[in-house]
C-alpha cells in the first residue's frame, strides 16, 4: 500500500500516512508519459510550468456565473433549450467544492490508499435524475469545432474520469456529457475593447471503462523502485535525453 503523503512529493518528506493524492491531470500525465509521471509524483521533479490561460479562465468564470443564475432558479438555460437538452443545471451544496482545483470531486481507493480527484466545470441533471458532466472550453478558430482533433482526446478522457468519479460517489451518471465551446470571433472590423464569442454545445458519449485499469497501472508505477521508460513521443524526455547526450560530449 502507498502510505506516504506526496502532496509536496519528495521521498525525503514522508510525514504521515495520509492518502496519496492523484489528480485527474496527474493521471493524464501518467497516460502521456510514465517516466514524467514518476519523476513528478514520486521524486518531486515536475515538468516546467505552462503559462496560465488567463483569458480562458475568464470565459470559464463568466460561464459559471451565467449558468449559476439558472441553477438558483432551477430553470433551463436558453442555450440548453436551443439545443433541445432536457435538463437543468444541477443544484447541490458541494458544487463549489467540486469546482475547486484542490478539492474537486473525490474518491478514496482504500486498497491502494489513493485519493483520486478532479475539478468539474458544471453538472446538469435530466428528468431521469441522471447527472450530465459539462466542461467549458474556449478557443478562437475559423475551423469547425469537433472532438476529433488529436489534442482533444485529452478532453474526452477528462470527461470520462469525471463521470467515473461521480459514479464512485453514488450518483447516477449519464454517458452523455457536454462541451460548452466559446469560440472567439475574429471577423470584426476592429477590436474596440470587446471580444465576442460564438457559443455552441457539443454532446459526447463517454466510456469510463478504462479508468480503473489506468489507476491500477499508475499505482504500480508509483510503488516500483525503478524509474520507468519514457514514452516514445514525450517531447520533455526527448529534450532531456538530447541535452544529456550533448553535455557528456562537451568538455
Amino acid at each position: 500500500m502507498v502510505k506516504k503523503n506526496f502532496s509536496s512529493p519528495k521521498l525525503s518528506q514522508i510525514v504521515s500516512e495520509q492518502p496519496f493524492k492523484l489528480s485527474r491531470s496527474k493521471l493524464e500525465l501518467f497516460l502521456e508519459c510514465p517516466r514524467c509521471f514518476y519523476l513528478d509524483r514520486k521524486l518531486g521533479v515536475s515538468r516546467p510550468a505552462n503559462f496560465p490561460f488567463t483569458l480562458n479562465n475568464a470565459v470559464d468564470a463568466l460561464l459559471k456565473k451565467e449558468f449559476d443564475i439558472h441553477r438558483a432558479k432551477n430553470q433551463v438555460h436558453p442555450m440548453m433549450a436551443a439545443y433541445n437538452i432536457d435538463a437543468v443545471p444541477f443544484a447541490h451544496p458541494d458544487m463549489d467544492k467540486w469546482r475547486h482545483n484542490f478539492t474537486g470531486i473525490q474518491y478514496l481507493d482504500k486498497e491502494k490508499n489513493l485519493l483520486i480527484y478532479g475539478a468539474v466545470d458544471d453538472i446538469w441533471i435530466n428528468p431521469a435524475g441522471e447527472l450530465m458532466i459539462v466542461d467549458y472550453k474556449a478557443t478562437a478558430t475559423e475551423s469547425e469545432i469537433t472532438l476529433e482533433a488529436e489534442y482533444r482526446q485529452v478532453y474526452k478522457r477528462q470527461m470520462e474520469i469525471y463521470q467515473w468519479l461521480f459514479r464512485k460517489n453514488g450518483f447516477t451518471v449519464s454517458d452523455t456529457g457536454y462541451f460548452v465551446y466559446a469560440n472567439g470571433k475574429k471577423d470584426k472590423q476592429a477590436f474596440d475593447g470587446r471580444l465576442d464569442f460564438d457559443v455552441q454545445i457539443i454532446p459526447y458519449q463517454g466510456d469510463d471503462s478504462w479508468v480503473d485499469e489506468a489507476i491500477t497501472a499508475s499505482y504500480q508505477c508509483l510503488i516500483n523502485k525503478q524509474i520507468p521508460p519514457a514514452s516514445q513521443n514525450c517531447n520533455y524526455c526527448l529534450y532531456r535525453k538530447s541535452a544529456q547526450k550533448l553535455e557528456k560530449e562537451k568538455p
